[in-house]
């Protein structure tokens, strides 16, 4: 199974990036979907979150700025980061519970991280 990320990059603030992570292998269902973030020396903090049946949940920091979408037919997550902000600058991971043609006890699946750089 891979969790392949794209989106990230740089940009002023105020601006706007798209974050999309595809799930790929031998995937029988997918549960939970989201995104996580890093910046270095501090802890993983969850960003935003969609269940099955799109049940969202955010951190407060993002709320109402930040918008956690899905395409379950495409094992597919989004996040649309709207008025971005300097402290938004961090690399961000996406993770699936999945549950696989070859072992149906659901785990957790990380992407490889995608840098979002949000300065002047």
């Amino acid at each position: 199974v891979q969790l392949v990320e794209s989106g990230g990059g740089l940009v002023q603030p105020g601006g706007s990036l798209r974050l999309s992570c595809a799930a790929s292998g031998s995937i029988f269902n997918s549960y939970a979907m989201g995104w996580y973030r890093q910046v270095p020396g501090k802890q993983r903090e969850l960003v935003a979150s969609i269940t099955m049946s799109d049940s969202t949940n955010y951190e407060d920091s993002v709320k109402g700025r930040f918008t956690i979408s899905r395409d379950n037919a495409k094992d597919t997550v989004y996040l649309q980061m709207n008025s971005l902000k300097p402290e938004d600058t961090a690399v961000y991971y996406c993770y699936a519970d999945l549950s696989l043609t070859t072992m149906p006890r659901v785990a957790r699946y990380w992407g490889q991280g995608t840098q979002v750089t949000v300065s002047s």
